[in-house]
């Protein structure tokens, strides 16, 4: 069954997705999936060829050739046609909608941000995964505990 973690309060969604990014792939080598709108997207794609002097983190596009897909360790989906890689272990779900295909992944990592209409539907989410009886943790990214 999936594993699944919620990381709530995130003040900025696209800086912590670097930051989630560079752990899974430089120290753990997970291929992950990325989900979310085209401009949050668009946002971390641009994000990730500036976030570290010292680190790069591969990626590509979910609509990229097969080559480019089997080699890049992140692959950013920005639509539930693109479907999810099978080859990935985690999903990180930087969108407001459930991610198309999450049980497919050995982990989740919803990031949820910190204005209302995100946490609102965070909450929806998280009563998804709860009713079918995922084990969720959670994270408090923000601190604020509101």
């Amino acid at each position: 069954m999936t594993e699944i973690d919620v990381h709530f309060n995130a003040p900025d969604k696209v800086h912590h997705a670097c930051r989630l990014l560079r752990k899974a792939v430089v120290a753990a080598g997970a291929k992950v999936a990325v989900a979310g709108d085209r401009a949050t997207l668009d946002s971390l794609d641009a994000s990730l060829w500036q976030f570290s002097a010292t680190d790069f983190i591969a990626h590509c596009r979910g609509d990229a050739d097969a080559e480019v897909l089997a080699r890049s360790p992140v692959v950013l989906l920005d639509g539930p046609s693109q479907g999810a890689p099978s080859h990935r272990q985690v999903l990180v779900n930087l969108g407001c909608e459930l991610p198309t295909g999450f049980e497919r992944f050995e982990r989740l990592i919803d990031v949820v941000g910190t204005d209302e209409a995100e946490r609102q539907s965070g909450r929806q989410r998280w009563r998804h995964y709860a009713e079918r009886g995922y084990a969720i943790t959670r994270h408090d990214i923000g601190g604020g505990g509101r």
